[in-house]
């Protein structure tokens, strides 16, 4: 099933790729980042192929960089961003394809405080209000996850913890590669002010 992806035994390991991810951070929160990857050469090297040690899914919100608040450079990162980190068959399948095709080690599940579809399912199981269009979507993928008491209650770290859930439960894949050690899947939150990511405990 693996077949594609590069061998395992030239990639990092699961807890390498994680702690990558949060060194980098570190760096960016503390305003000494490295700024990795990101020169001319690297760039033209990279025209090949791409060998990322990360698939990020994160918020689509603009205050989230996700290659800049994680330190990380071009090739680094598989990045799959939409409003809330809301899955739908489409992310599943791009995180597959970083897993299986790409040979990733780590999956994080990246939200973030003040996240704009979280307000708004809390919104929602508070009073029924209703987004217009086809917004709806984001507030059912992230209701579910809440507490229906108490909707504000650890309500970001909630939906990542769901996020990861309902990842793991939908892709075979995804389960198969943690059980066989070749990913890790992880989930933070992402501190707005301070920089900071804070891993959710599953």
């Amino acid at each position: 099933m693996f077949s594609n992806a590069p061998d395992p035994r030239s990639r990092p390991t699961p807890s390498q790729a994680l702690q990558w991810l949060l060194d980098g951070n570190a760096r960016f929160a503390s305003g000494r980042p490295q700024r990795p990857h990101q020169d001319d050469a690297h760039r033209r090297a990279l025209t090949g192929g791409q060998h990322p040690h990360a698939v990020v899914l994160a918020c689509s919100d603009s205050r989230v960089s996700v290659e800049i608040l994680l330190d990380q450079g071009f090739g680094d990162l598989f990045v799959v961003r939409t409003a809330g980190h809301v899955l739908d068959r489409s992310v599943v399948a791009s995180v597959e394809f970083a897993v299986a095709q790409l040979g990733v080690s780590v999956a994080l599940v990246l939200g973030h405080e003040s996240c704009g579809a979280v307000a708004a399912a809390q919104r929602y199981l508070a009073g029924g209000h209703e987004l217009p269009g086809s917004m709806p979507a984001l507030v059912e993928g992230v209701r579910e996850h809440l507490d229906p008491e108490d909707p504000s209650r650890d309500a970001v770290s909630r939906h990542v913890r769901g996020t990861i859930s309902e990842l793991l439960a939908g892709s075979t894949l995804v389960r198969e590669a943690v059980q066989e050690d070749l990913l890790a899947v992880a989930g933070g939150v992402y501190g707005l002010a301070d920089g900071r990511i804070t891993l959710v405990d599953r």
